[in-house]
C-alpha cells in the first residue's frame, strides 16, 4: 500500500523517465537520465510504503523508528527518530478525540539534536482515556512538509493514520505520568504495532 498523498511525487520521476525513453531514439544520453528517473521511482515506492499493521496493546508508538530518548518532567516524553528506511505514516497511539492541529514554523535542525525542539513541527492534542496527550511531528534536514491527514473535531482509532512526515524526521509523544512505559532507549519500534506504554 502507497501512503496516502504520495501517489503524485512516485508518478512524476516514473513519467520523466517514459519521456526520456521516448526521447533516447533521437538524444542517445536520455537512456541514462531514464535510468536515473526510474531508480528515483523505485525508490519512492519504498520510501512511501505503508503497510498494514497489527495493533498493539496499551499505549502504540505513534511512529516507525529508534526510541531517542524518554525524559520525564511534567509529563513523559518518549522521542522516536525515524530514519530513511522507516515507513514514515504516523499513527494515532490511543483512541481519542482530535482537540487541536497546529501547524509551528521552525527550522531544519537534525532531527537527533537538542535544537530540534525549534524546528518546523505540527502539533496534534488528543483527548483520550488518559486525559490529553499530545504528538509531535518534527521536521528535520530533509523532511519539508508534514501532511495531517485529521483535524480539529475528528475521532479517532488506535492505530488509524494520522499523517506523515515526508522523508522523515521525529516525532515526539507526551504521556500523563501514570503511564508505565514500557520501552528503552535505542530499541526500534513500528509505528500501531509496538507497545511503548501501559495503563495503570
Amino acid at each position: 500500500m502507497i501512503a496516502k498523498g504520495t501517489v503524485h511525487l512516485i508518478l512524476a520521476p516514473f513519467l520523466l523517465g517514459i519521456i526520456c525513453l521516448l526521447l533516447f531514439h533521437y538524444i542517445k544520453p536520455m537512456i541514462f537520465l531514464s535510468f536515473i528517473f526510474f531508480i528515483i521511482t523505485v525508490f519512492f515506492l519504498f520510501f512511501f510504503r505503508d503497510p498494514e499493521r497489527e495493533i498493539g496493546k496499551g499505549v502504540v508508538a505513534p511512529a516507525d523508528g529508534k526510541i531517542m530518548g524518554i525524559e520525564e518532567n511534567d509529563s513523559v516524553r518518549v522521542s522516536t527518530f525515524m530514519n530513511l528506511h522507516n515507513v514514515h505514516v504516523n499513527r494515532a497511539p490511543l483512541d481519542g478525540k482530535i482537540t487541536s492541529v497546529e501547524h509551528v514554523s521552525g527550522r531544519h535542525a537534525p532531527a537527533y539534536k537538542k535544537e530540534a525542539d525549534l524546528n518546523e513541527k505540527v502539533v496534534i492534542k488528543m483527548d483520550t482515556e488518559i486525559g490529553i496527550i499530545r504528538i509531535v511531528q518534527i521536521a528535520g534536514i530533509f523532511a519539508r512538509r508534514i501532511v495531517p491527514y485529521i483535524k480539529e473535531g475528528d475521532a479517532v482509532r488506535k492505530g488509524q493514520r494520522i499523517g506523515i512526515i515526508r522523508f522523515g524526521s521525529r516525532v515526539d509523544l507526551y504521556l500523563p505520568k501514570n503511564i508505565e512505559i514500557t520501552v528503552k532507549k535505542g530499541e526500534n519500534v513500528l509505528s500501531g504495532k509496538t507497545s511503548i506504554g501501559m495503563i495503570k
